[in-house]
């Protein structure tokens, strides 16, 4: 008996034909759902020509334009700061000195159980009341808040994934380089983190599409960003009496997503140039000199003297 058969019985023809009519069953109901979503939009005019032709209009486009960009940005800095974070927090947490190991998982504990909000909202106040001390002006209260929540949270998260990539290490690789002499630090950073690294490359890009769709958070305290634009749009834009929600949420929804897919793209990328480089070995170079020695076996060898 296979392990499959085990695991999953075979449905036989029965249970083939009842699949089938529940999938049209299913199938048809969201279609139906999807057609009577078209309808009431097109009865509230959310699908008329002119509602969709804001997006021609200079201001739109630029206003998007630099909703996309400033989102790139507090993701480009969180995502770097929250890394170097993540990496600071694993090598405290694997430290053998206690205090300083207590310290890096309280603080790991502490900044996964709060609520990314909260924390963005605290800051936002403790950054704002200190303005003037920090030397702050304009929206960079909210940039550094914002920037510092999406840090101190996605750091936790990473240092968690990195110090699980470390722990998957064999332990015979450690204890090999102990063995050559090599210091812990030496250790750590030759031989565990870029093997961790690799091993947990998708999960630590997966998290990084989390920080790219939690910039949207910023929209609570009135920063600028992709979400807070879209929503200025919908509420200032009005055609035919009618709001703009549902083409504005429709377009910046698709931005999101498209970023996201563009970074996981990259991610898919990265893991399949690693996996070639890990793997790829090359034997040309070293057929050449047997060949050569082969040719060179047979011209000394007399002429006769064949098998």
């Amino acid at each position: 008996m296979s392990g499959a058969s085990v695991l999953y019985d075979v449905p036989g023809p029965k249970a083939k034909a009842r699949n089938r009519v529940y999938s049209v069953i299913g199938a048809l109901a969201v279609l139906g759902l999807i057609a009577f979503a078209f309808l009431r939009l097109d009865a509230k005019g959310q699908l008329d020509p002119e509602v969709w032709r804001i997006f021609n209009y200079a201001g739109v486009r630029t206003g998007i334009r630099d909703g996309v960009l400033t989102t790139l940005q507090v993701f480009a800095v969180a995502a770097v700061l929250s890394l170097a974070l993540g990496l600071l927090l694993t090598v405290a947490r694997l430290s053998d000195h206690k205090p300083v190991r207590w310290l890096a998982t309280g603080f790991i504990e502490l900044f996964r159980a709060v609520p990314l909000l909260i924390t963005i909202y605290a800051l936002w106040v403790i950054l704002l009341t200190n303005r003037d001390a920090l030397g702050l002006t304009g929206s960079q209260p909210q940039f550094w808040a914002l920037v510092a929540g999406l840090t101190v949270y996605n750091g936790s998260v990473q240092a968690e994934v990195l110090r699980a990539g470390i722990n998957a290490v064999p332990k015979g690789q450690k204890e090999a380089a102990y063995a050559l002499g090599l210091s812990k630090t030496q250790v750590m950073t030759t031989v565990l983190i870029p093997q961790a690294v690799r091993a947990m490359l998708p999960t630590i890009i997966s998290q990084l599409v989390v920080t790219l769709k939690d910039t949207s958070l910023g929209y609570i305290i009135t920063f600028e960003e992709l979400l807070y634009t879209a929503r200025l749009m919908s509420t200032n834009i009005i055609v035919n009496g009618n709001d703009t929600y549902i083409p504005v949420i429709i377009v910046i929804g698709s931005i999101y997503v498209a970023m996201c897919l563009a970074l996981s793209a990259l991610a898919t990328w990265i893991e399949r140039r690693g996996r070639r480089a890990q793997t790829g070995i090359r034997v040309g170079a070293a057929a050449e000199p047997v060949a050569a020695a082969d040719a060179a076996e047979s011209a000394e060898a007399p002429a006769g003297a064949k098998d």
